[in-house]
């Protein structure tokens, strides 16, 4: 993912979590009203924070974008971030140019020509994060002490960030 310089230092904060995380899981809500989630590749964080991606313009997903989620989870380094806000919809062909992957093919056989590929743009609201930057023993030793004593001992950072966009 491409990060450029961001306006908040929140937002920084944010982006030294994220960078590192290949895959977030976008929650939505269905037509029903239940919670469904998929996996998205984040593209790009621009300066105010918003994550870019690629996206089906024929997903139902496009639909329910009033209130999004985004999670980000990395297990070896105990690093989890939700991201909430709201999804936008993109088809500037300059910018599909720009952000276009390769990678993106198996998806969008015919590239930035796919007619049904857009861009989804979530705006973040607010961020709540949990990170452990100890390694794996030490978070097993504050683990168990925090079992014994009954409370958390050292098991690291939590946070929620509020007004972000």
């Amino acid at each position: 993912m491409h990060i450029k310089p961001q306006t908040k230092p929140e937002l920084s904060h944010i982006c030294g979590l994220i960078e590192s995380i290949h895959v977030a899981m976008l929650t939505t809500f269905d037509h029903h009203g239940a919670l469904v989630s998929q996996p998205m590749v984040p593209l790009e964080m621009d300066a105010q924070g918003a994550l870019w991606f690629f996206t089906d313009l024929r997903s139902e997903k496009m639909e329910h974008l009033q209130v999004v989620n985004l999670s980000f989870s990395d297990t070896e380094r105990a690093t989890y971030v939700s991201i909430s806000g709201r999804g936008e919809i993109h088809d500037d062909r300059e910018e599909l140019e720009r952000l276009w992957t390769p990678m993106a093919r198996p998806w969008f056989p015919d590239g930035v020509e796919s007619t049904h590929l857009g861009l989804l743009k979530i705006v973040p609201h607010e961020a709540e994060y949990w990170d452990v930057p100890h390694g794996r023993m030490v978070r097993m030793v504050a683990m168990a002490a925090s079992a014994v004593v009954g409370r958390p001992v050292a098991l690291g950072t939590h946070e929620t960030l509020t007004d972000l966009s």
